[in-house]
């Protein structure tokens, strides 16, 4: 069986050996040699840890902000654009990242992208003001836009079919699901024992190993032909998302302020202007037919909602348990690994009963799952118990989370041809980093409209904290429910149809 709507490949992409139509899903083909096939899973084990880099640095952060806004003075406004500039910045230039990996090269794209994310890494953990440690927040999510797709591409020509490329993305897509998580516990550990600082600074200790293993095991490969990157669609693109993001940022100030909806309008009419310029170019951005698929959409919507709820709620949570139940940053990190434990201990169950069931009801119930584990923490309160009132609400997030993210990747990626596997392995990120900076803007809204409503009605400093954080946990399971909605109806087609593997 191939991949949905792609022809059987006669050959596998470029210096990838083993990937035949005919290969077995259980063994190496014959003539590849030992050497070459346990390479493919060390690339695994890099490409891996840069998606644990790229998603970590969405939350690890978190937990330091506090310890960051005293040193450096930061306004409340700053300390949530520290989080914002790097997941717009990485969700607005990915698409032009997937188009250069593909044009210039995968192995070459993600060497520069690893070595520039250190660089400012460093400059991050050493900012002496607001606006350092901004640009450097910012210029990281330059730099994940160019090594996100790439390792993600690299990873779909490494393993292109079979039982291999079901665990290669069933590795994959738990790394994504528990990278937000681990960045917590990490940031907090790091921001206890040592600085705030060093939850930048230990990125320099990942580019190291990227670099180095990357390029002993690491395969170039990259689009047939030359084509031309698609300039006007890159510029639109990104400026009608950052417009977008921006305007919900404002919205927190009132909806119907002229900047708000200037901005939002001035995104939908780029956004617009980008698409038409889609269908007109010869070499698109973001070839129309890789967001057209009925399953693709619905996978790219679902990881949206995934990048809104592990990016953005998170935030909230790392709040609530310092700000309100008084934990040390540490202990912070510590009462947010549940979720990850959950999500670490599902996927290889779910991994199993994927070829038995097939995606779709795991795409359906998984977000339906996680919702519930949201709507449990709405009750939070200012003298609540976290075994009580958050606890049980992460397992389920976490057991939800598990169950989606397995399929998910290869739904992202399913009938995708050679040639588009960047702009595709793109929009798998960038639906997770622009869902997750809209998501911080519509659950800073929600948590702004919640406090002031309590605070009217006179509740206590801890109890108006505790209201807002509650109405971003019931914002983010609503958008979990639309998830699984969105699955009922997109996500369709036969089982064998949904998974690319063989026999």
């Amino acid at each position: 069986m191939t991949l949905t709507h792609a022809p059987a490949p006669e050959s596998g992409p470029i210096e990838i050996p083993d990937s035949a139509a005919t290969t077995p899903t259980t063994a190496k083909p014959a003539g590849v040699s030992h050497t070459a096939h346990a390479r493919r899973w060390w690339a695994l084990v890099i490409i891996a840890m840069t998606q644990l880099v790229v998603v970590l640095d969405g939350t690890i952060i978190n937990i330091a902000l506090p310890s960051a806004q005293i040193e450096l003075g930061l306004s409340n406004t700053e300390r949530q654009w520290v989080v914002t500039s790097y997941v717009l910045v990485f969700g607005a230039l990915l698409l032009l990242g997937g188009r250069i990996a593909d044009t210039w090269g995968r192995k070459r794209s993600f060497m520069l992208g690893m070595i520039g994310f250190g660089a400012v890494s460093l400059y991050g953990g050493l900012a002496q003001n607001a606006l350092d440690l901004l640009l450097a927040r910012g210029l990281q999510g330059l730099f994940a836009a160019l090594l996100a797709p790439a390792a993600l591409a690299l990873l779909t020509v490494a393993f292109p079919f079979g039982r291999e490329r079901n665990i290669a993305f069933a590795v994959f897509g738990a790394v994504a699901g528990s990278g937000a998580a681990v960045g917590l516990l990490l940031g907090g550990f790091l921001t206890e024992y040592t600085s705030w600082r060093w939850c930048l600074l230990v990125n320099i200790v990942f580019v190291l190993i990227g670099v180095i293993v990357g390029a002993f095991v690491l395969s170039e490969s990259k689009s047939e032909g030359k084509a031309r990157l698609d300039i006007w669609g890159a510029i639109t693109v990104t400026l009608g998302l950052g417009a977008l993001v921006y305007g919900f940022t404002l919205a927190e100030e009132g909806w119907m302020h002229v900047d708000t909806i200037g901005f939002l309008v001035l995104g939908v009419i780029l956004l617009a202007v980008f698409v038409l310029i889609e269908t007109k170019v010869a070499h698109p951005l973001l070839p129309m037919r890789v967001v057209m698929h009925s399953v693709r959409a619905g996978a790219y919507f679902v990881q949206a909602v995934m990048g809104a709820v592990l990016i953005g709620s998170t935030m909230y949570l790392a709040f609530h348990l310092q700000l309100v139940l008084g934990m040390s940053p540490l202990l912070a990190g510590l009462a947010s690994v549940v979720m990850t434990v959950i999500t670490i201990l599902v996927v290889p169950m779910v991994t199993k009963l994927l070829p038995v069931t097939g995606p779709r009801p795991m795409m359906v119930f998984g977000p339906f799952i996680a919702a519930v584990g949201m709507f449990w923490m709405t009750f939070i309160t200012a003298d609540g118990s976290y075994v009580v009132q958050v606890m049980p609400g992460l397992i389920l997030v976490g057991l939800g989370v598990g169950v989606t993210l397995v399929p998910l990747q290869n739904l992202a990626l399913v009938g995708v041809a050679p040639s588009d596997a960047g702009s595709a392995s793109a929009m798998v990120n960038v639906a997770m980093q622009i869902g997750g900076s809209i998501g911080l803007s519509v659950f800073a809204l929600a948590a702004a409209s919640a406090s002031l409503t309590a605070a009217e009605n006179g509740a206590g400093d801890l109890a108006v904290q505790a209201s807002g954080y509650s109405a971003v946990f019931l914002s983010a399971g609503i958008a979990l429910v639309l998830a699984g909605i969105v699955s009922v109806f997109c996500v369709r087609g036969k089982k064998e149809d949904l998974l690319p593997s063989h026999g």
